[in-house]
């Protein structure tokens, strides 16, 4: 049964968060081969970067835990080297086996330059580097296998994206008939260039309209939003990727925007390990919390 279906509109959400209880949803997809190839290179240790509250950090902890691998976090933000533990990704992170490497948010925003690899190969010797949110050419061949072929049906493929890995997968993998619109969580538009160096086709569009002020902003009206789903679905969405897609594409339907007998086909990408995180803001905001 579609989720919503309104004016000739059928809208369906292919529960990717259920995957695994740990690497859900396109943590999972992204982290699939490289985990083989860090093997393949015969690595020990997993490197990667992320915010206090990335999914990407503690999937990529709980992976390397399972496969053996050690996990080294980059994490944005001096300020919490002495606090994490009142972070529950962190901990969550910490739990299973993830060392921590705190820095300052300007050093941070450098990461990608040459230097700061060196850097980090000459503390931390030879690892396997993943990039922030995981996205690489391999996690984004990991993400085009999100859609089968019982997805054919449908006409538009929407996705919310934060680095662009997994966006970038669905539309390598979305058919001719098929439009797959991003909804990115960030302001800007930085984002189109990165997923043009992974796509190969034009069959895709950006929605900026539902970032809500950026990344990991939320307002009382989505909180209503996911919470009022959540209670009408028994579906929880996280507030920073899907919650956001999905208001979007409701909004949109009430708009217009769809023509009639459109099959939509929305992407539940997981994160749900961040609502904790989320109430912890939201508690100290005095807004209402997101049910769990």
């Amino acid at each position: 049964m579609p989720l919503l279906r309104e004016k000739g509109i059928d809208l369906y959400l292919k529960r990717e968060d259920t995957i695994h209880p740990h690497i859900s949803g396109n943590k999972y997809r992204k982290l699939k081969y490289n985990l083989r190839e860090a093997k393949k290179q015969g690595k020990d240790t997993l490197l990667t970067f992320g915010g206090a509250y990335s999914n990407h950090i503690a999937a990529t902890a709980y992976a390397g835990h399972k496969q053996g691998l050690k996990t080294i976090g980059v994490i944005r933000g001096e300020e919490l080297k002495g606090k994490w533990q009142d972070n529950p990704t962190l901990n969550l992170a910490h739990e299973h086996g993830m060392q921590f490497h705190f820095v300052s948010r300007s050093d941070y925003r450098l990461k990608n330059e040459a230097a700061s690899f060196e850097r980090l190969t000459d503390t931390f010797g030879d690892v396997y580097m993943l990039p922030e949110g995981g996205t690489n050419a391999l996690a984004v061949k990991g993400c085009s296998e999100i859609l089968t072929e019982e997805d054919k049906k449908f006409d538009y493929i929407c996705c919310a994206a934060g680095t662009g890995g997994t966006l970038a997968g669905l539309i390598n993998a979305a058919q001719p008939h098929q439009t797959v619109l991003g909804f990115p969580a960030l302001k800007g538009d930085f984002l189109i260039e990165e997923i043009r160096t992974f796509v190969h086709n034009d069959r895709w569009r950006p929605v900026t309209d539902y970032h809500f002020g950026g990344y990991a902003k939320v307002d009382q009206q989505l909180i209503d939003f996911i919470n009022l789903f959540k209670s009408k679905t028994g579906i929880p969405l996280d507030p920073i990727y899907t919650g956001k897609m999905l208001f979007g594409i409701f909004d949109l339907v009430k708009k217009g925007v769809y023509p009639p007998e459109t099959r939509i086909l929305a992407i539940h990408t997981g994160g749900l390990q961040g609502i904790k995180g989320m109430n912890q803001i939201l508690k100290k905001k005095n807004l209402p919390l997101l049910d769990v």
